[in-house]
């Protein structure tokens, strides 16, 4: 199946028809970033849109829910957490073959890396506080407010994503990964008591998920909603942590072996601990699971990225299958945090 165009002009005739101030020619590229759900830029000479759909092809159950992704963002409009503004969704697959929305394209900075090392370190630190605002932002978002209440079910959370992804997992799994069968067992038998806190999470908050703005520290969106829902925050924060922990670099895209205070990036309690007076918060007790299970479901995540680049349709083939060689790496990181409490 090919993630990598649609019919054009069926799309330009459908806004040209359901989309106010819609007005071609349209000219149409493809982002390379958005490994699950493909993403277009549509660009028209009043405005720029960006095009999200569900790739096409056998998909996995309740994988790749863009109608998820746009009714949160929808819900989102006018609160701290800032997004970009929806359009419209599609759910008739007819149109281009499967369920799209469109949503305005927001102008600024996108960091691949948290290094961020094209910047200043007062320009790193402020960027880094303000991911860490918004973070806190969106966990005290009144979910009833906003229409979210039925967003996720009741019950724990994590007793529920461990379950799911586990499911996910084997659903994809290619070859056996001993530390990934350790540690999805390991994480049922650590499993904090349910203290209570249902929020929004995003399921996926990494720097390389937000637009900034061109010159300055403050976010202007935050994007790629396809694993919200409502859950427990600290999976969210830990999310952050575990993508700090990997490697510097492009591959890694993280902040291992950093001199972080050299470089005006907080350390990984300072962060934590930003967080937490933001929020009113003590501290966290048991980080260490937090951090487990979100290498866990990162492990999940990649594997399902490499099962659909096997099978010929993943977004960005060649990506998905570098992405695909770190599931035993994630699945091992898991285990140590685990164990380090």
């Amino acid at each position: 199946m090919d993630t990598q165009t649609f019919d054009e002009a069926a799309v330009a005739r459908y806004l040209r028809e359901n989309l106010a101030g819609f007005e071609g020619p349209m000219e149409v590229s493809k982002f390379q970033t958005g490994q699950s759900n493909p993403t277009f830029m549509l660009k028209t000479p009043a405005h720029n849109y960006v095009l999200r759909r569900k790739p096409p092809g056998v998909l996995l159950k309740s994988a790749h829910a863009v109608d998820r992704e746009f009714r949160v963002q929808k819900a989102l409009e006018g609160s701290e957490v800032p997004v970009s503004k929806m359009h419209l969704l599609c759910e008739d697959d007819s149109v281009i073959g499967s369920m799209f929305y469109i949503m305005d394209h927001v102008a600024g900075r996108n960091f691949s890396d948290p290094e961020m090392p094209e910047l200043t370190n007062a320009d790193r630190s402020g960027v880094i506080d303000d991911m860490n605002r918004v973070l806190a932002a969106l966990h005290e978002v009144d979910i009833s407010a906003v229409g979210l209440s039925d967003y996720g079910p009741e019950g724990n959370y994590f007793e529920r994503q461990v379950a799911r992804w586990s499911k996910q997992y084997r659903a994809s799994e290619t070859v056996d990964i001993p530390a990934m069968n350790e540690l999805m067992g390991a994480l049922v038998e650590a499993q904090p008591a349910d203290d209570g806190q249902r929020t929004l999470v995003h399921g996926d908050y990494r720097i390389d998920n937000m637009i900034f703005d061109a010159t300055g520290p403050q976010c202007r969106a935050v994007l790629d909603w396809e694993l919200s829902t409502i859950g427990h925050p600290f999976a969210d924060l830990a999310g952050v942590i575990m993508q700090w922990q990997l490697p510097a670099g492009s591959e890694g895209r993280g902040m291992g072996g950093l001199d972080r205070k050299a470089l005006g990036l907080p350390s990984d309690q300072e962060f934590i601990a930003q967080y937490c007076e933001r929020r009113g918060l003590a501290g966290i007790d048991n980080f260490g699971y937090y951090l487990g299970f979100c290498f866990f479901r990162m492990a999940g995540i990649i594997q399902g990225v490499l099962k659909r680049a096997l099978d010929g349709n993943a977004s960005n083939p060649e990506r998905a299958m570098k992405l695909g060689a770190f599931v035993p790496v994630f699945a091992q990181h898991g285990l140590d945090a685990l164990k380090k409490g």
